[in-house]
């Protein structure tokens, strides 16, 4: 049964509504990043820039490595930015737009998030990279969504719960074993913790105290004994990606740019630097 208009919106040209992409503008390995002037420093190493489409906060470029095409996008701030990115892009590939029928054989995507990222723990300094294994959603997205967790993942869920006294229910998800074995073999390993805001929900206090005041703290110390499991940084897309990632069937790493850490209350002198040298090593990797 064919989609509606109103679930997917096209434009008058016949691309996805907010992305203003059409399918020959999606490679098979695809990397994203948050700020749309980021995009022009991925773009910049490519051999060639094909095209470049700008609508809103949605900056894309095509280009090709060498004979590997990629598109780089920037998707803006938030799980709710990543869950209007992640569903066009799947749209783009497996959904017929002529149709509006969802196509026989899906396409797996390779998708890599070059982001940026405080840490939690004293030893993970300050222009160092990390690749996160296990996502924690302290935002409301995945419940929207019917994802699916094994019993480390609800384990862990239930138990950072109890231990922060929460009014709802994380949800903790693992990215892609495939990417990260790919792309970070010379990063740190770490479990991201996803917030829905900068200031109270990363435990930043300007002229109103937030509900949990000592929320970094809590971040720093948390340890499940039962399952060997520490949080090492906090940011606000990762684990959007990763539940939808596993929902829609495509491979999904976060690799981190750590520019500041909140226990130590350090933050990089030169934060550009350490996302440009991030963004050299991803695209080596391809």
């Amino acid at each position: 049964m064919p989609i509606s208009q109103t679930d997917l919106i096209l434009n008058p040209d016949g691309s996805i509504y907010h992305l203003n992409l059409l399918p020959e503008h999606i490679a098979e390995t695809i990397i994203t990043v948050g700020d749309p002037d980021r995009v022009a420093h991925v773009s910049d190493h490519f051999d060639v820039v094909d095209e470049k489409i700008h609508k809103r906060e949605f900056v894309t470029h095509v280009g090709y490595i060498r004979k590997k095409k990629v598109t780089v996008i920037s998707t803006g701030i938030g799980t709710d930015n990543i869950d209007i990115v992640l569903n066009e892009l799947d749209a783009l590939v497996n959904i017929d737009l002529n149709t509006r029928e969802p196509k026989p054989n899906t396409r797996k995507l390779n998708i890599i998030r070059i982001g940026t990222s405080g840490a939690l723990q004293e030893n993970i300094t300050v222009g160092s990279h990390l690749a996160t294994d296990y996502a924690v959603g302290f935002d409301n997205l995945m419940s929207f969504y019917p994802l699916e967790v094994d019993d480390f993942e609800a384990t862990l869920s239930n138990d950072i719960r109890e231990k922060f006294t929460l009014r709802f229910s994380p949800y903790v998800v693992r990215g892609s074993a495939l990417l990260r074995r790919q792309f970070g073999r010379q990063m740190i390993s770490g479990n991201t913790v996803t917030c829905p805001g900068f200031y109270g929900p990363q435990g930043r206090n300007l002229r109103k105290e937030g509900a949990f005041p000592n929320l970094v703290k809590q971040f720093q110390d948390y340890h499940s004994q039962i399952l060997d499991f520490r949080l090492t940084n906090f940011e606000m897309e990762t684990a959007g990606y990763y539940g939808l990632g596993r929902l829609l069937g495509h491979e999904i790493l976060s690799v981190n740019a750590i520019i500041a850490n909140r226990v130590k209350s350090e933050f990089a002198a030169d934060p550009h630097a350490v996302v440009d040298t991030l963004i050299k090593k991803v695209l080596e990797n391809i």
